[in-house]
Parts: structure tokens; sequence; C-alpha cells
């Protein structure tokens, strides 16, 4: 016990070292541009001169973007202020990690992935649903024929209200895998929550099975030691990295995998709001009660998530062996649900334009009739979102948010407060989780759809990182949904009058001014 203590303690210390150490590596960088082109601007006129007019023709680039004036305003406030500091920043932040060799490594595996999809596509239950549920016809429709991810109605879904409920389900799974086990999470710990899967994985792999996992680095910088790849596969398990944190100038840093999916056999899957570590599971409390759901896929709906895994393992590296074939990964199977359920898993990420996370919120906002509530640990909207959700409730739909009563990011949270104001006197109302943190990313309306998945209502889900979530209607896991928000509320702080009247100017202030670089954060 004392020896796992013990590394465990290590590898965390490691982490956080490497974290620093990037981060510190990183604002050099940064100081150095900025001093190097300020030194050479006060001796050269010419060079000042054409620092600004590459500021304005930026400026104007991003003006230009086919892209929520949210996100590009406070740039171009940054670049017209600071010049030389605003462009350093933009070309390392700023950028949304379409890099020419990241793109087309991603487009052509989904010149081969996206077909395996579209083989699915079903007009006749496209017509099916819009009979049984016309309000979800249309976002069901955008899923399939804008961002290429089919609905599905062979599928079992289970809903997981607490992530140690979801992680024991999954173990079982785990248990039974007979070929092949994928694993990709944002977040991994070397800790207690990961071992006992370890364990598990150890003895499949024994078994013949293959055994993938892949995590971002940035989401485990803090929680694993750099030796994590080559312990892994010492056990034969097979692991990969994605957009490791290195030094040097790399403007691909700020896209982020966020994704939490596991998929067993192509026949069950899992997705949520929860990664692989202690503090998901309440194992430790560093925020009070972490609250966190997830859901349980079986059937046909598998085949997004498997499709959604290859896509980013064999994305990841130019020099990686990557998949000649998929046809053992897709199997071809019949399972017939227990209910009658329309299950659509989905992708979003920043390699294009289509921003699939916020249009699906945007959609089922719009689509209400009753009500739609929602909850996220991180609230930072767009225009575009706060205009959906103050005009629903405008319209009479009763529209909640709930965000979390203690804060695992205290400056985040603050621009998070600032939202308030703005939605509640539009009629929407928000609500604080006083248990702890809650970190949970879903949504649910008229006891007819439901969404889970890693998708928070923030920019960096919305614009910056690869995600994915679930769509479901007509079924038994939505009710399971709105009960578990019952149970939510029941125990949040309903904060909605004390913001309609506003707070004090000097916290506006200080709120606003963090709201408006918010798309930078």
């Amino acid at each position: 016990m004392s020896s796992n203590t013990y590394e465990k303690k290590k590898n965390v210390k490691n982490g956080v070292k490497r974290m620093l150490f990037a981060v510190f590596s990183l604002l050099l960088e940064i100081v150095f541009i900025v001093l190097l082109f300020t030194e050479l601007n006060a001796y050269a006129e010419w060079i000042d001169g054409c620092t600004r007019l590459i500021a304005l023709l930026t400026v104007l680039g991003i003006y230009s973007q086919n892209k929520t004036s949210s996100m590009k305003t406070p740039w171009i406030i940054l670049i017209l202020i600071f010049p030389v500091l605003g462009l350093c920043m933009y070309v390392l932040v700023g950028f949304n990690g379409t890099t020419y060799k990241m793109k087309k490594r991603y487009e052509e595996i989904d010149h081969v992935l996206v077909p395996e999809l579209d083989r699915r596509k079903d007009n006749d239950l496209a017509k099916e649903l819009s009979l049984d549920y016309p309000s979800m016809a249309g976002v069901s429709t955008y899923l399939s024929d804008c961002c290429g991810y089919p609905l599905y109605n062979d599928t079992d879904i289970e809903y997981y209200a607490q992530a140690q409920d979801g992680l024991a389900a999954q173990k079982e799974e785990l248990k039974k895998a007979e070929n092949f086990i994928f694993m990709e999470y944002h977040a991994i710990e070397d800790a207690e929550a990961f071992h006992g899967i370890l364990d598990i994985l150890e003895e499949k792999v024994k078994e013949g099975v293959e055994v993938r996992v892949f995590y971002d680095d940035m989401g485990s910088i803090g929680f694993i030691n750099t030796d994590f790849v080559k312990r892994l596969e010492a056990k034969g398990i097979k692991a990969r990295v994605f957009n490791p944190f290195t030094i040097g100038l790399n403007i691909f840093y700020n896209n982020r995998d966020h994704r939490k999916i596991t998929v067993i056999d192509g026949k069950v899957g899992f997705t949520g709001g929860y990664n692989i570590a202690d503090e998901y599971f309440n194992i430790t409390h560093p925020y009070g009660y972490w609250k966190d759901t997830g859901v349980k896929l079986t059937g046909g709906a598998v085949r997004s998530l498997t499709v959604l895994f290859l896509e980013m393992w064999n994305s990841v590296r130019a020099d990686d062996e990557d998949d000649a074939y998929f046809d053992k990964y897709l199997p071809a199977f019949s399972h017939r649900p227990v209910e009658k359920a329309y299950v659509q898993p989905y992708g979003d990420n920043p390699m294009d334009d289509e921003q699939c996370g916020e249009n699906v919120y945007i959609s089922i906002a719009e689509q209400a009739r009753k009500y739609v509530w929602f909850i996220t640990p991180y609230l930072i909207l767009t225009d575009e979102m706060i205009h959906a959700f103050g005009l629903a409730a405008k319209r009479g739909v009763d529209v909640r948010i709930i965000t979390p009563g203690i804060p695992d990011k205290k400056l985040v949270y603050s621009v998070t407060r600032s939202y308030y104001n703005t939605l509640t006197r539009n009629g929407v109302k928000v609500y604080e989780y006083t248990p702890g943190f809650c970190h949970c990313k879903m949504c649910v309306s008229d006891d007819i759809v439901a969404t889970n998945g890693t998708i928070n209502l923030d920019y960096r889900s919305l614009y910056h990182h690869f995600e994915n979530g679930c769509m479901y209607a007509g079924c038994q896991a939505v009710l399971d949904t709105k009960n578990d928000f019952d149970e939510i509320i029941a125990v949040s702080k309903d904060v909605t009058a004390m913001y309609r009247n506003g707070q004090k100017a000097s916290n506006n202030i200080l709120q606003f001014l963090l709201r408006l670089f918010a798309p930078l954060m």
C-alpha cells in the first residue's frame, strides 16, 4: 500500500512539474517574441510600420471569418491595442488548430471511416422519428446530413446518475471483452480508479484481446508521469498520447482531445462526463461532492463511437503505424433492443467550421415547448446561445441552467457568474449545485429528448476541443435523466432572483472584462 501511495504521489508531482515547466516555457517564448519585436520597432520605423500593417491585415482577416462575433471581437480588440502581443498570442492560441499536416491526416482517415457511417443512414427511420417526435426530426437530420452521424433504433441505452455506477458497469463489460477494447479519455490518473480497470485490461491482454488506450497529454499532465505509455506497452497494451505539450512554438496545442469513450468489441460503448481519475468517482474530494454522469450503449449505435475512436487514434501522428483495415473493428451484427429508442452519438472537432455541439444545444432549446434544462461545469456562452435560451424562456419555456456551487477554477467561475444577469433578465432560471462540483454535461427537454457527453457550455468545448455527445429520444433513459435533474435541482440553490437585479458595479467591471476575453482562455 505504501509503495503504491508513494508512486502515485511521485507521478502526480512529476506531472505537475512538467506542466509548470511547459507553461513557463511558453510564457518565455511569448515574452521573448514581444521583446524582440518591441526592441526592433524602437530602432526601425519601417519594422514598426510593417508590424502595424500585419496587425491590421490580421484584424481584417479575423473580421471576415465565418465565426460568431463573440469569438472575433476579443482578438480584434487585443491586436488593435497591443499589436505585437496580440499577434503573438493569436499565432500561439488563436488558430483553431487546423495546421495543414493535422488537417490532412484527419481528412485522409475520414475519407475511409465516414463511408462506414454513411451506410447506416436510414431515411425510413428519419421519417419514423418525424412522426413520433416532430420536434426532434430537424435536430436529427442536422446531425445526420451536416455532421455525418446517423440515427439508430437498434440500440439500448442506460443512464447512470453517478459516475461510480457507470464505472462499475464499465468494468463488468470489460471483463466480457473477446476481441478488442478501445479507451479514449481526456484525463487518466495513475491511481485507484484506473488501477481497477488496468487489472482487467492486463487479464484481457493475456486472453488475446487487443487493448488500446488513448489520452490527452494536457488533460492528464498533472495525473501521470512521462513513462506512462511505456509502462502500458510493457503490459501489452497499445497506448498513444494526443498532442503532447512540448517546448517550442505549437499552434495546435490549444486544441485538446476532450472526448470520453470506451468501446468493447464494437457492441458495447460508454460515454459521459467522467474521466478515469479518482475525483470523478468521489474517491477523493477536492471540491466537495463530485457529480458526474454517463450512458451505456448496447447495439448498432456503438459503431459511431468506434469510428470516433479510430478517427483520433489514426490521426494523432504521421509516423505512427496506423490501421490499414477497419472491418474487424466495425462488425455487422443484429441487436434487438429491449425498448424502442432513438439514439444518435456524434462528435465535434475544431478542424472544420461546423459547431456541431453548440448547434445541437441551440436546436433543442429552439424546439422546446414545455421545458429545457442544462447542467454544465463552465458557462461561457456565445451571443447565439444567449439569444436562443432567452427567446425560449420568453416563449414560456421553462429554461434552467445548473452550474457548480464549489468551483474547480475560480477565475472561470467568475466568468460563469458574469452571464447570470443577462440570462435571468431574459427569464432563464439559474441554479448552483450546493453539494460541490457538477462536472456532467447534459440537457433534457419535454420528456422527449436528452443529451449526455463531454460538451460543456463554454468556448473551449464548443470551438477548440475534440468532443463527443449522444442524443437519445423516446426512451426510459430520457426519463431517468429528467429524474436525475429533479434530484440535482432539489439540492441546488436558486440564484435567479439574486442575479436578476444585478451585482455591485465593482464586481461587474471585473467580471465583464474577464467575460470579454473569455474566448481567449
